[in-house]
């Protein structure tokens, strides 16, 4: 790696006292300047077109404030830094909480150690003089003792009258005027004094699900919308809770639209507000923000979503990246603020995470069309390592930029979701009972490098045409229209796979009679749920039980060691959907199942075998082999497409325990329903994520090496390469596949064009490959 002086040196106090006073004067004699209040021009089909500053820039950075560097923020040496990464916007701490500027506004504390500078100022001017962005950072829900004790009722208050307090700062209430009025006063303000691009804001959607204010404000404002009074605590029985749940999420979109209203007002039309979102929607979730409305509004998506979980890897950043497009389109950006130091587990905010880690996080993230953002705590670091982190990808990014924008990406599955299927069915159990599913049908289409998108339920009319398959994990909350949708999807030849209790519930969390879509099935529910979700759902969701499933027809004739005779050796051909499992009449299961009836015409591929002990060993033994319960049916569609119903959360199983069997099998199923017609086929060994785009007159294929030591568990501080992997890729007609070119290694790879597919191998890969075939 490339280690530069401006690194190895750092932004050091010496070098800050030295240089701050003569900068400020220079600064301060200079009027502030807007690069992009306005637009960038392109050129667009020989005409000069403008575009908005949030559809051009594409490399972002940010030192996140802390209260202490007024007096120690090297502005000279940031801008060096600026200048190596190439970062074209940043996110700078303007006000909130405590304000980094001059302000006028009563009770906005100024932050502790300013002492009479302007430092968002400063640093704005600097940013624009340099012809950099500036999205203004808010924090905008908790604010000292002395602004409470002047508006006590602008703040949340529990059931007791207690304020809720997060460590000594109050939180504000949504529905108060300290969202009303107070942050648009300090927007107005800002705007009016430095004339940023835009605002962003980290924790702009207030007090969580987990808790219920009762202030006057939102006393108030309930029972103006729903007739109804607060609910006195959580009961997801309750329909007047649910109420209380939709009434918030619609409260968080009106502050959105406030919020944007007042920046254009007061910087312009391109003077948007976007405040940050998580990639998580459970995330999303406990913090009622509509991923799906919001997305419709925002003209740029600020994603707070800056390292991986053990669980998920570093394919949730591509994961994400496709989720955050299929609503916002894939024609605006969708930067993400990724950490630079030790993010969480533990936390280590000064400390720098291993460059492998920050390197493939971010690197996954740009493969699924995330633009990167340095993240960094605090102006001065007496850990320098980090800074060596960003330079080479962001470098790498923009010399390549024309091949990761403006693409339309490749895949002919998509994986269905919806945010009500998180909060009505999830409830309090969301991991277990909606993000264990999805996870495990993600992991198993990336363990099979088969090319997939994430489509909301509400959009399968809108995107169906590109799919031949669509997978519904566990998806039990829909809404009569959404189910509509999947007949239509259905109707038009399309193929459906189904998990659990898809299409169960309705939309508030109520239990059906039978499935939704129990006619597409085949299959019907024998004693109607009258439970909500809840105690029982999760106890089908538990942890795993020792469950298996019996393969029809069963293959006796073919096993492989001791066979008595005494039974009669029972052979036959098997379903296309149980390849490689020749030498086994069972599989490992893990949940639990329940008696169904099944239709005529439906084929019933998987049986259950009901659980018994696991100790001591001698009373490991079946109790019941056989049952007639379905584990996995099939049913062909008047239209030429297959309907594969897995009563059997095969999906969650695969994503809590990891088990081979189970991805194999989720992955035979996925190729059989497509009828093996896949754009994408890599084989070799290792575990990689595959994102196929088309541009004009070319294919980009981005492949991304998830193998390492730290696969499943951070931090990652060593990559190892993989190879060969051979690639055979589906042409569309306006690309001859013969000519290639990799942007990340400078080998040369040579393709053979045959039967309307590009193949060639890939001799090896560190972290990352992009393929141009064009």
């Amino acid at each position: 790696m490339e280690t530069t002086e401006l690194q190895n040196e750092g932004p050091g106090r010496r070098n800050f006292l030295k240089q701050s006073a003569l900068t400020s004067l220079a600064l301060a004699a200079k009027p502030l300047i807007s690069i992009a209040s306005s637009t960038v021009t392109e050129q667009m089909d020989g005409q000069q077109a403008k575009a908005p500053w949030y559809n051009t820039v594409t490399r972002w950075g940010q030192i996140n404030i802390t209260e202490k560097d007024p007096a120690q923020y090297d502005i000279a040496w940031w801008r060096k830094f600026w200048k190596e990464t190439a970062t074209e916007g940043v996110i700078v701490n303007a006000g909130g909480i405590v304000a980094y500027y001059p302000t006028l506004i009563p009770l906005h504390r100024k932050a502790e150690y300013l002492q009479g500078r302007d430092l968002f100022g400063e640093i704005c001017r600097a940013a624009h003089e340099d012809g950099i962005v500036v999205f203004a950072r808010m924090d905008s829900n908790r604010a000292h003792e002395e602004f409470y004790q002047a508006h006590p009722d602008w703040f949340a208050i529990d059931a007791n009258d207690k304020p809720y307090k997060a460590a000594d700062l109050y939180i504000s209430c949504v529905n108060s005027p300290y969202y009303q009025q107070h942050i648009p006063a300090i927007l107005t303000e800002i705007s009016q004094m430095y004339h940023p691009e835009g605002f962003t804001d980290n924790s702009w959607s207030g007090l969580g699900r987990e808790s219920i204010c009762y202030c006057e404000n939102c006393k108030k404002s309930f029972r103006d919308k729903t007739g109804q009074n607060i609910p006195s605590k959580k009961n997801w029985d309750d329909k007047v809770y649910k109420q209380w749940i939709r009434w918030n999420y619609d409260r968080r979109l009106e502050i959105w639209d406030l919020n944007n209203r007042t920046t254009k007002a007061a910087g312009g039309p391109n003077c948007i507000w976007s405040g940050m979102n998580s990639g998580s929607i459970s995330g999303q979730s406990r913090s009622f923000r509509d991923y799906k409305e919001i997305a419709k509004r925002a003209d740029i998506i600020m994603l707070d979503d800056q390292s991986r979980s053990d669980t998920t890897g570093f394919q949730h950043n591509g994961e994400i990246g496709k989720l955050v497009h299929g609503m916002l389109g894939w024609e605006k950006l969708a930067p993400e603020s990724m950490a630079m130091y030790n993010h969480q587990k533990p936390w280590f905010r000064l400390a720098s995470k291993p460059e492998a880690e920050a390197r493939m996080w971010m690197v996954n993230g740009i493969a699924g069309g995330i633009q990167p953002w340095w993240h960094m705590i605090s102006a001065y670091h007496e850990d320098r390592r980090m800074y060596h982190s960003p330079t080479p990808i962001f470098r790498w990014h923009k010399t390549n930029e024309a091949y990761l924008l403006n693409r339309k990406p490749v895949a002919n599955v998509g994986v269905v979701w919806s945010q009500e299927n998180m909060d009505f069915y999830g409830r309090d159990n969301t991991n277990e009972q909606v993000e264990l599913p999805w996870r495990g049908i993600i992991n198993a289409l990336i363990r099979a490098r088969i090319p997939y998108l994430t489509v909301h339920a509400d959009h399968i009319d809108r995107d169906a045409s590109q799919f031949s398959v669509l997978v519904l994990p566990n998806l039990a909350v829909m809404t009569n229209g959404q189910v509509a949708s999947v007949r239509r999807f259905v109707e038009g030849g399309g193929s459906i796979i189904a998990t659990g209790d898809t299409s169960l519930f309705d939309e508030w969390g109520d239990p059906r009679a039978d499935y939704a879509l129990s006619d597409l099935f085949g299959a019907h529910l024998v004693t109607p749920r009258t439970s909500k979700p809840g105690p029982a759902i999760e106890k089908m969701a538990g942890e795993a039980y020792h469950t298996y499933m019996r393969l029809t027809p069963e293959l006796r004739a073919q096993m492989v060691g001791p066979h008595t005779g005494k039974e009669p050796a029972v052979t036959g051909k098997r379903h296309p959907v149980l390849k490689g499992f020749e030498e086994t009449d069972i599989l490992p299961f893990g949940g639990l199942l329940e008696p169904l009836r099944i239709d005529s015409g439906v084929e019933v591929l998987m049986t259950y075998i009901p659980q018994f002990p696991t100790y001591p060993p001698e009373k490991s033994y079946m109790r019941e082999a056989k049952t007639d319960i379905p584990a996995v049916i099939t049913k062909p569609t008047r239209k030429g497409g297959q309907v594969v119903f897995l009563p059997a959360d095969i999906d969650r199983q695969f994503g809590r325990s990891n088990l081979p069997d189970h991805g194999n099998l989720l992955a035979n199923i996925i190729r059989w329903t497509v009828k093996g017609d896949l754009p994408l086929t890599v084989q070799g060994a290792g575990l990689v994520d595959c994102h196929l785009y088309q541009q004009s007159g070319r294919l980009v294929l981005h492949i991304v090496n998830l193998t390492s030591a730290a696969t499943w568990r951070q931090p990652l501080d060593e990559l190892i390469a993989i190879g060969p992997l051979k690639v055979k890729v589906k042409l569309p007609k306006a690309v001859s596949g013969r000519n290639l070119r990799t942007l990340v290694s400078t080998g040369k790879i040579a393709a053979t064009v045959a039967n309307g597919y590009s193949q060639f191998e890939i001799k090896s890969i560190l972290d990352h490959e992009v393929i141009v075939i064009s």
